[in-house]
């Protein structure tokens, strides 16, 4: 076995493992935030009280106040270029949201996405606002989540066009809750309270995202539960960013003070906290410089998730308002947006979304690739074009690279004359290849190292396919129409020649009967092994023989796009071997070989 073909087969091995292994055994590190002694300012000693969606929504509250069942429940309208839904006057809920730029599938007539649902639906998901009672205020004089409220201003929530709902106790205090939403996602959410008594009152404005699971373990509905993906609990508190699954939710310690499963962090001045989904996140942002206390929760019995900021409590004197704002972030994790948002003052919040651990190659490649369909205008093309620039940043390496192995060609008749020197005498042989390596500067290590080069890129590439929305449902042409999922043709019906429909995605037959980009990709990577003879020794030719077609099949079911993206990329490399390999005086015979390859290698007896 020549070196040259074992630095290939290391690589081939290297990249095997990482591709099958690498994210099962070493997933990305889970970053937590360190939960702090939680110290929200309170008046005169009295306890706030953090409130909870799960142990409030849905039941009968303390306050004297009037309410309605949700179905009955009078709604205001949202309605921007961007947005659709509409928010209940029952606790003024945000439980109705739809994205009208998304669509739940590519096929015609496909439900745009929706994002938040009321209470009794089947998956309620929902934003809340509203007071903890301090110092000289009850329960029943703070408005709860079923409080029924009145429009005092607005009659649908559009850009431009805010709606303020107010709700009055019979004690002298008057709340308002000024609702905003701009061209995207974000909702501004501004809470004020009139002290009209002859006494000073203290409460803590608080905000709750609850999300309600099904099944006996909590499952959300939805979920995709890829090892690569992260879902569920997402927060930033002062630069440090936190991920949490869903299960970690429910493994959390009962909290006394909550009432629940809970982890409370105390956040000194800048952060979010909220929930996060492949393309799409809910997250409470309170204004920058203001100390809060954020919190992740898990109602067993009523299987609610909760996260929730407490800001620090308001004390009013009689006859003043005091008021806070905070903004409520619910939309597509689209890179621009949230990009212009973090330029506005949200900390870190292009790190919502899902980078991985290679952060610091999947947010340059996805900048670049942005940038490239952003000129082109479509993200099929686009990959190749960041496929030919990546090949020539690494130029000079594979230049380096292949320069060397066009060397050992040369050196192959006097590393046969070593070997049958040395007979079997190992040691002798490997001393007599290193002193020819370092006589002819030859580096037997240097054909590998592209290949090396590579498996990065690849994971990187595929992270950001598969977690960046700008590739979800985005086409190339013909039938690719959706460059984030499996290649849709299939050998089975020619490729869509004949008049009968391909397998089903996700099942064994369309493992079995690929695509057209499958089989590109398995031919691509046989072209490329013809560079060079077959292997003379028979474990070694058969490991090269069917190298291509096990990626063929191992990569059949990734995304598309990914696909399409090796597929140039061994086009590319072939191309840079061949003509560079020729440069140094080596002519590779790709026809020769692919002839030998199909020549039967005659059996010999032994005596």
């Amino acid at each position: 076995m020549d070196d040259q073909n074992k630095n290939l087969i290391l690589a081939t091995v290297l990249s095997f493992i990482v591709i099958l292994v690498w994210f099962v055994l070493f997933p990305p590190p889970e970053q937590t935030l360190t939960p702090d002694e939680v110290e929200i300012a309170t008046a005169e000693g009295n306890e706030v009280q953090t409130p909870s969606a799960a142990g409030t929504v849905g039941e009968a509250t303390a306050a004297a106040e009037e309410t309605l069942p949700e179905e009955q429940a009078p709604r205001v309208e949202i309605d921007t270029p961007r947005l659709k839904g509409s928010l209940s006057l029952s606790g003024g809920r945000i439980d109705e949201l739809f994205l009208k730029d998304y669509k739940v599938s590519i096929e015609e007539g496909a439900p745009i996405v929706e994002l938040l649902s009321p209470v009794g639906s089947d998956s309620a998901y929902y934003a809340l606002y509203g007071w903890a009672p301090g110092t000289g205020v009850a329960g029943a004089d703070v408005p709860g989540p079923n409080t029924l409220w009145t429009v005092e201003s607005g009659e649908t929530l559009d850009v431009d066009a805010p709606v303020t709902l107010k709700w009055e106790n019979d004690k002298g205090l008057t709340f308002r809750r000024m609702i905003s939403v701009d061209e995207n996602y974000m909702f501004t959410v501004t809470q004020s309270v009139e002290n009209n008594t002859q006494a000073e009152v203290g409460m803590a404005p608080y905000g709750i995202l609850a999300r309600h699971g099904i099944g006996e373990d909590g499952d959300l509905p939805g979920l995709k539960n890829f090892f690569i993906l992260h879902e569920g609990v997402i927060g930033m508190a002062d630069g440090t960013l936190a991920e949490i699954d869903y299960g970690d939710v429910r493994d959390f310690d009962i909290d006394p003070n909550e009432r629940a499963q809970a982890e409370v962090y105390q956040v000194k001045e800048d952060g979010w906290i909220g929930f996060t989904d492949h393309y799409w996140m809910t997250t409470l942002i309170p204004e920058p410089g203001t100390p809060f206390k954020a919190a992740a929760k898990y109602d067993e019995r009523r299987k609610i998730y909760q996260t929730e900021t407490v800001l620090p409590t308001l004390t009013v004197a009689p006859g003043a308002t005091e008021e806070v704002t905070t903004q409520l972030f619910a939309g597509a994790k689209e890179w621009e947006t949230i990009r212009e948002y973090q330029s506005e003052g949200v900390q870190k919040f292009i790190d919502s979304i899902d980078w991985g651990w290679f952060f610091f190659l999947t947010k340059p490649i996805f900048w670049l690739l942005h940038n490239i369909n952003a000129l082109i205008g479509n993200m099929g093309w686009s990959i190749i074009g960041l496929t030919l620039i990546i090949k020539a940043i690494l130029f000079p390496l594979a230049y380096k690279s292949y320069v060397s192995m066009a060397k050992m060609k040369e050196l192959q008749p006097q590393m046969e004359a070593l070997k049958e020197a040395a007979g079997d005498d190992r040691q002798k042989m490997q001393q007599g290849m290193m002193e020819l390596y370092k006589k002819e500067k030859v580096n037997p290590a240097a054909g590998c190292l592209p290949i090396l080069m590579q498996i990065p890129i690849f994971f990187s590439l595929y992270k950001v396919i598969f977690v960046t929305i700008e590739l979800r449902q985005a086409p190339w042409f013909g039938p690719f129409r959706d460059l984030s999922a499996p290649d849709p043709t299939s050998i089975m019906n020619l490729f869509g020649l004949l008049p009968f429909a391909g397998p089903q995605p996700d099942t064994i037959m369309a493992l079995i009967f690929i695509g057209i980009l499958p089989l590109l990709l398995g031919i691509s990577m046989w072209l490329q092994q013809k560079l060079n003879p077959a292997p003379t020794d028979p474990t070694q030719a058969m490991i090269f023989a069917w190298m291509p077609w096990v990626f063929m099949f191992m990569l059949g079911s990734f995304a598309s796009g990914l696909v399409v993206y090796w597929i140039a990329n061994n086009t590319i490399t072939f191309t840079q071997q061949y003509l560079i390999m020729r440069s140094q005086g080596f002519k590779p015979d790709v026809f020769g070989n692919i002839k030998s390859s199909f020549k039967r290698t005659p059996k010999t007896d032994d005596k």
